[in-house]
């Protein structure tokens, strides 16, 4: 299959080139630091941003999209399932 787009720099508002299905943890990172992170099933995701602070996502709606750059999704804290890195 051609790629019409892979001669083209990429920018953030560009969509997403990558996934990878996220198993949360609270000892082992993320293999890349996400674009966002697809929400599959509602629940909270507590998780380390691209800058080091630890957050706290609460209220998030299956099958939305956290615009957020995390480097770690925490287990505790974290009752959000299906969750998919966008890199």
């Amino acid at each position: 299959m051609t790629d019409p787009f892979a001669g083209y720099a990429g920018s953030l508002d560009d969509p997403a080139s990558f996934c990878r299905n996220i198993e949360p943890s609270d000892s082992v990172p993320l293999p890349e630091v996400s674009r966002a992170i697809y929400i599959g099933t509602a629940g909270a995701v507590r998780l380390v941003d691209a800058s080091g602070n630890v957050v706290l996502f609460e209220g998030l709606v299956g099958g939305s999209i956290l615009p957020v750059r995390a480097q770690q999704v925490l287990s505790t804290g974290t009752t959000a399932t299906a969750l998919v890195a966008m890199l």
